[in-house]
């Protein structure tokens, strides 16, 4: 499969990814978008790993795969922390709405 589908596949996922952190006041969706934004960067990394693998060394293009697997896991963990953080703001204010999170700094 060539490249080409590889980066416009991530290039759309990664614009979905902008208009949906521009756009939406719902915390949890803007960190859907963030992810998805993560998703992409990390497609893009694994297919150019793929792009430029050595048909003598077959292993050489697992370096990038295995930093995507770091990624994945950092990821992982920034969802529990994140996720656990908009829980308790909506146990607070009961909304997760962004715009109402900046009347709390006075």
């Amino acid at each position: 499969m060539p490249i080409n589908y590889y980066i416009f596949l991530a290039l759309a996922l990664f614009c979905i990814g902008i208009i949906g952190v521009l756009t939406r006041r719902n915390a949890i969706i803007i960190f859907m978008c963030i992810e998805l934004m993560l998703n992409a960067a990390n497609l893009l990394l694994v297919a150019f790993s793929k792009m430029h693998v050595d048909v003598n060394q077959p292993t050489a293009g697992s370096d990038a795969q295995i930093f995507v697997f770091f990624i994945m896991v950092v990821a992982a963990a920034e969802v529990s922390v994140g996720l656990a953080i908009i829980v308790m703001l909506y146990r607070n204010i009961h909304s997760v709405d962004v715009n109402f999170l900046n009347r709390l700094k006075n």
